[in-house]
C-alpha cells in the first residue's frame, strides 16, 4: 500500500477538490475553460525576495495524473458521487496548459508564478499539488539561499534529513536547498535521486566507541586518509579535541603523503573555539586544513560569527534550514482568475476583501522583468494582460498599483517574459534541467538584484507593477462589487 501511494499522487487533493468536482461535472460544467493563479503574499523571513523551486515535481505529478481502479472505488464507497461522475473520473485525461517561472528565479508577492488553463474539474482538481509542490520546495530554497548569502561564498552543506518534516521534507528539501545554493546534503537517498553530492564524515559516537579519542582519530585517518576530517568537540576542542587531531594528522596522515581537510566543531561558543582553532593548526603547519563548523545554525548566527571573526571555512546546517523554522510557511495561494467563453473571450473573475493583500488580480496575466541595459540589474516586474507586450525599444511607464500617483519612466531596458509553458493540451512540453544547472541559474539571476533588495533588515521593496490595461480592469471590477 504504501509504494502504490508514492507511485501514484493523484488522491494526494482536499477532499472538497473532488466534492466540487462532482458538483461541477452535474452542473454541466466538465468543459468550461478557466484560468487558475498560483501566487503567495508574503515574503518570508521578511526577506526582500523569495526562490521559485519544485517545478520539477509538479510536472511529475501532472505527468502521472489519472485515477486507478483503487482510487474510482474508494471515492464509490463514500456513497456521495454520481456514477456517470465516477465514470468520467475513469476515463480522467489531463489537458490544461500550464505556464511557471523556472525554478531558481528570484520571485515577489503578487505574481503569477503558475496559471493553468482548461476544464475547471482538472484545473481546480490539482490546487493542492500545486501549492504543495511550489510552497515546500521555495520555502526551503529561499532559507538556503538566505544562510549561503550569509556565509559569504563560505561553503553550506545541508544537514538536516533528520529533522524534516517526513522523508520527502528530507528528499525534497535537499533537492530546494540545493538550488538555493548549498553545495551538498547528509540525505544519500537525495545524491542517489538528484546528484547532489552526499557529504559527511563521523558523529560523536565514533569517538565514543574507541577507548581513547586518539585512538578514534588514528582509525578514521587510516580508513579514509584522503578525506580525513575529525570531530573534535566530544570531549574539550582545544584541550584533547584539536591537539589529538593535530597528532594524527602528523602520525597517520603526513607519512602517507596525505594532507588533513579538516575539523568539525559541533558545540560551544564556535567563534572563539575556531580562532584558537585556527591558530594551533597553522602552528603545526596545516594552514591548508579547512574548519567546519555545525550546530543549530541560521543565517544570523554565521553573519555575527563572522563579523566577531569566527575562522569558519565552511557551514553545516540543519534544522533551521530543512524546516525553515523561523517561518515554516510559504503561504502561496490558488485563485481562479478567469472564465474563458464560449467565442473564446476571457470574463475577468476577482477576489474582492477588506484585507487589501488579499484582492486578487484578475484576468489571464503574463508577467515580465525589466534589467537595466547598463548595470544588468533588474528595475522591476510588470504583470500585464496575456496577449500585451512590453516594446523596450521606447520608454515604458511603471505606476504603483496602490499608489498610482507614483510613476516612473524607465528607458534603455530590457523586457523578458519570466514564465514559459510546461504544458500544452495537457502535454509536457518543458525541458528537464540539471540541477546544477538550475543552481548556477538561480545564483545569476540573484546577482541581478540590487543590494538593497537582498539585505536581510528592511530590504527595499522590489517593484511589481500591473500595466495600465490590467490595473484598469482590476480597478473597473472592484468599484462594481463594492460601490
Amino acid at each position: 500500500m504504501q509504494d502504490s501511494f508514492r507511485d501514484n499522487l493523484t488522491m494526494l487533493t482536499d477532499f472538497y477538490e473532488i466534492t466540487m468536482a462532482n458538483g461541477y461535472f452535474s452542473n454541466g460544467f466538465e468543459d468550461k475553460i478557466v484560468y487558475f493563479d498560483m501566487f503567495f503574499r508574503r515574503i518570508p523571513d521578511g526577506g526582500g525576495f523569495a526562490i521559485m523551486a519544485g517545478v520539477q515535481q509538479l510536472v511529475e505529478y501532472l505527468d502521472n495524473l489519472s485515477f486507478t481502479k483503487e482510487d474510482i472505488e474508494y471515492l464509490r464507497g463514500k456513497k456521495i458521487f454520481s456514477e456517470k461522475f465516477l465514470e468520467y473520473l475513469e476515463n480522467f485525461k489531463f489537458s490544461c496548459d500550464v505556464w511557471a517561472v523556472p525554478e531558481g528565479t528570484p520571485i515577489f508577492p503578487g505574481e503569477p508564478i503558475v496559471t493553468v488553463r482548461g476544464p475547471v474539474i482538472q484545473a481546480q482538481f490539482i490546487e493542492t499539488m500545486v501549492l504543495l509542490s511550489i510552497n515546500h520546495q521555495s520555502m526551503i530554497a529561499t532559507k538556503a539561499n538566505r544562510i549561503v548569502r550569509a556565509a559569504q561564498g563560505r561553503a553550506v552543506m545541508e544537514f538536516g534529513s533528520r529533522r524534516a518534516q517526513g522523508f520527502d521534507g528530507a528528499i525534497y528539501g535537499a533537492r530546494a536547498a540545493y538550488i538555493g545554493g548549498c553545495c551538498g546534503t547528509a540525505c544519500t537517498i537525495s545524491d542517489v535521486k538528484f546528484g547532489i553530492p552526499a557529504l559527511g564524515t563521523m558523529a560523536h559516537s565514533w569517538v565514543q566507541l574507541f577507548d581513547t579519542e586518539l585512538d578514534a582519530f588514528r582509525a578514521y585517518a587510516r580508513e579514509y586518509p584522503n578525506q580525513c576530517t575529525l570531530l573534535v568537540d566530544t570531549y574539550n576542542v582545544l584541550k584533547s579535541g584539536v591537539p589529538n587531531a593535530i597528532k594524527v594528522f602528523q602520525e597517520e596522515l603526513l607519512p602517507q603523503g596525505f594532507r588533513p581537510a579538516g575539523i568539525r566543531i559541533d558545540s560551544g561558543d564556535i567563534t572563539y573555539l575556531s580562532r584558537k582553532a585556527r591558530k594551533m593548526l597553522d602552528e603545526a603547519g596545516f594552514e591548508d586544513c579547512k574548519i567546519c563548523a555545525s550546530n543549530s545554525l541560521d543565517e544570523y548566527i554565521i553573519r555575527d560569527m563572522l563579523i566577531q571573526g569566527a575562522q569558519v571555512d565552511s557551514f553545516g546546517v540543519g534544522e533551521r534550514l530543512i524546516t525553515s523554522s523561523s517561518e515554516p510557511v510559504f503561504g502561496g495561494v490558488y485563485k481562479l482568475a478567469g472564465v474563458e467563453e464560449a467565442d473564446g473571450s476571457i470574463t475577468p473573475k476577482i477576489k474582492i476583501s477588506e484585507n487589501v493583500s488579499k484582492i486578487t488580480t484578475p484576468c489571464f496575466k503574463n508577467v515580465w522583468r525589466l534589467f537595466d541595459r547598463e548595470s544588468g540589474k533588474a528595475i522591476a516586474d510588470v504583470i500585464t494582460l496575456h496577449d500585451e507586450t512590453i516594446d523596450d525599444s521606447k520608454p515604458y511607464i511603471i505606476f504603483d498599483p496602490e499608489h498610482v500617483w507614483k510613476r516612473k519612466s524607465v528607458s534603455n531596458f530590457r523586457a523578458v517574459e519570466l514564465r514559459t509553458q510546461i504544458f500544452k493540451n495537457g502535454k509536457n512540453i518543458s525541458r528537464p534541467r540539471e540541477l546544477q544547472e538550475i543552481q548556477a541559474y538561480c545564483r545569476s539571476q540573484v546577482d541581478t538584484l540590487w543590494d538593497e533588495v537582498t539585505r536581510f533588515e528592511n530590504p527595499h521593496q522590489y517593484y511589481v507593477d500591473l500595466s495600465q490595461p490590467l490595473w484598469d480592469i482590476k480597478n473597473r471590477l472592484i468599484c462594481e462589487h463594492t460601490v
